[in-house]
């Protein structure tokens, strides 16, 4: 089992940053952010794939976020600016091994998940 530890949520004001942070216990194919808000369902912000680097997004955030990884230490981050009020969500980190699926940042593909980590922008 894959252990998937987020950091970096807080509060913020809109139009702030912040960075968020998965270290993974051991590496995956696949490696993405997702979040939920209360009330609605699970959504792909942003997906990597750790062997090549390539990188998806997500319509919600498109051009706001940057996923990134650090390889060597089973890393990811996401870099997100100008927030939102609606960007408040509880935001996850999610691993898996279904490369050919990545670009469909479905939630369903990914095996294993972090506990997530809080993101409120007021």
């Amino acid at each position: 089992h894959v252990q998937l530890v987020e950091s970096g949520g807080g509060s913020v004001q809109a139009g702030g940053s912040l960075r968020l942070s998965c270290v993974a216990s051991q590496s995956t194919y696949c490696m993405g952010w997702f979040r939920q808000a209360p009330g609605k369902e699970r959504e792909g912000v942003a997906a990597i794939g750790t062997g090549e680097g390539r990188t998806y997004y997500g319509n919600s955030m498109a051009g706001r976020t940057i996923i990134s990884q650090d390889y060597a230490k089973k890393t990811i981050y996401l870099q997100m600016n100008s927030l939102k009020p609606e960007d408040t969500a509880m935001y996850y980190c999610a691993a898996g091994w279904r490369l050919g699926k990545i670009a469909n940042l479905a939630a369903d593909d990914y095996e294993h998940w972090g506990q997530g980590t809080q993101v409120t922008v007021s």
